[in-house]
């Protein structure tokens, strides 16, 4: 997902550069959309892997 992330902010940058500013607006709202998605993947996978590695070492 942050892999997506990544490309589609490359588009938005490359779309703002040769004067594209809807596509480049449109990516550019993708990639902050997909990117907060995958930051609050992240923390909900960190919490349930520190919980659940704490009830398999006691």
């Amino acid at each position: 997902m942050l892999k997506w992330s990544i490309i589609f902010l490359v588009v938005a940058l490359i779309a703002g550069v040769l004067g594209f500013t809807g596509i480049a607006g449109a990516a550019a709202e993708m990639a902050k959309i997909l990117f907060f998605l995958f930051i609050g993947i992240f923390v909900l996978m960190l919490v349930i892997g520190l919980f659940i590695g704490r009830s398999v070492t006691k």
